[in-house]
């Protein structure tokens, strides 16, 4: 996951709507699918999912009253916590 693009990600959703995004890591999804993906194309699909759906989380944090700060670096420190295990 990428701070950016997660930053960038929340930024679209304030501006427009987090269903967009849901909508696009849906489909995403769905493409992940098609049997003829190469290990190269799924990776990066699937980093985008991911980058997606932390947008998600964050953007719902901000909802519920945490700074925007405050929700990216509390996001990515669970991440890179988690990664750690």
């Amino acid at each position: 996951m990428k701070l950016p693009i997660i930053k960038q990600l929340v930024n679209f959703a304030e501006e427009h709507d987090e269903d967009y995004l849901l909508e696009t890591a849906e489909t995403l999804e769905n493409i992940c699918e098609v049997p003829s993906l190469k290990d190269e194309e799924l990776d990066i699909i699937g980093e985008l999912i991911s980058n997606l759906y932390g947008a998600i989380e964050v953007s719902n944090e901000i909802k519920n009253g945490t700074s925007k700060k405050e929700a990216l670096n509390g996001f990515m420190s669970r991440v890179l916590g988690s990664i750690d295990k």
